[in-house]
């Protein structure tokens, strides 16, 4: 048994990744700014109510001595951060750079597990992304999850930092059991075209007409499930230090995602032809053969499997 530290452990990603740890035997210490939702708290060994780079947070890490940090804390959304970049760059780089100061002094033989994003790719010149290609990050969001990694890769040559920097390809659905899933009012495809059936709304599908097989965005998109098991996976050792997609290896219209959901639903989506959002690629999908090479096969559902989760969450 390990005792893992992860902070934003009350959202979405970290509340999973803090199940499937449970699961896997790790004692969890949960670090949110924001309260732990009801059915998570049996999840954490502890859940500390803070800012993950306090003074009170760096001290209760240390008084824990966890084998390992899981970092998902920070701000996520590209649209905002273009408005107000200020907080993003606070948020997830200064922050960050405080927690990963103390790591280095304090804890140097821990494992750091940070989670990136796929927007440091920004608009990528061909794709599956590998974690080779240029990182040309379009929004302050994306720039700042480069800099941590830049960070990292920085604090591994000069002071031998132990970390994993996974990059998220839209992370969806729910726990397969449905203890956890998404809030109300999340914003990618497969949440808003389900809480639209399910809320008998509008859906506004944004660009018909861009250069794909059906003029509609193609994007890949992975299980959150599948996302905690590799960051269980990650703890150990064997996995070397750097930078990872995880993504499905997949690329799925949002047609695709609309015949899907009815499908699964037995439903008609309300769809309403809307603009395509600017700087929004035609294509945005990755490899993430570099992970299942070290680590073996580590994905387990697929988009049916995702919609069905996501759709029992929403009726739980």
């Amino acid at each position: 048994m390990s005792k893992i530290i992860v902070t934003g452990a009350a959202g979405y990603i970290g509340g999973q990744i803090s199940i499937n740890l449970r699961e896997s035997g790790h004692q969890v210490i949960g670090i949110d700014l924001n309260p732990a939702p009801e059915h998570l708290i049996s999840q954490y060994t502890r859940f500390h109510q803070v800012d993950f780079s306090s003074d009170t947070a760096l001290q209760t890490i240390l008084e824990h001595r966890p084998d390992a940090i899981i970092h998902c804390a920070g701000t996520s959304l590209v649209g905002p951060s273009i408005n107000n970049p200020q907080e993003y760059y606070n948020n997830n780089v200064v922050k960050t750079l405080k927690l990963l100061d103390m790591v280095v002094a304090k804890l140097p033989s821990i494992r750091f597990i940070f989670s990136s994003s796929a927007a440091v790719y920004g608009v990528p010149i061909m794709t599956p992304c590998h974690e080779v290609d240029p990182c040309e990050p379009i929004s302050p969001y994306g720039e700042s999850k480069l800099m941590v990694e830049q960070a990292m890769a920085s604090y591994r040559r000069a002071y031998g930092l132990n970390y994993v920097a996974f990059r998220y390809f839209n992370a969806c659905g729910a726990d397969s059991s449905r203890r956890h899933g998404q809030a109300a009012g999340a914003t990618h495809i497969i949440a808003r075209v389900l809480e639209s059936i399910k809320n008998e709304e509008e859906f506004i599908l944004n660009g018909t007409d861009y250069q794909t097989k059906d003029g509609t965005c193609i994007r890949d998109y992975i299980h959150v499930e599948d996302v905690a098991r590799a960051h269980v996976l990650a703890l150990d050792s064997k996995i070397p230090s750097g930078v990872y997609n995880l993504s499905s290896s997949e690329g799925v219209s949002n047609k695709d995602i609309i015949v899907s959901a009815e499908s699964v639903t037995s439903r008609t989506v309300n769809v309403v032809n809307g603009p395509a959002r600017e700087g929004d690629p035609a294509v945005l999908t990755a490899s993430s053969a570099k992970f299942t090479e070290v680590a073996g096969e580590w994905k387990k559902y697929t988009l049916t499997d995702t919609i069905n989760h996501a759709w029992a969450w929403y009726n739980v």
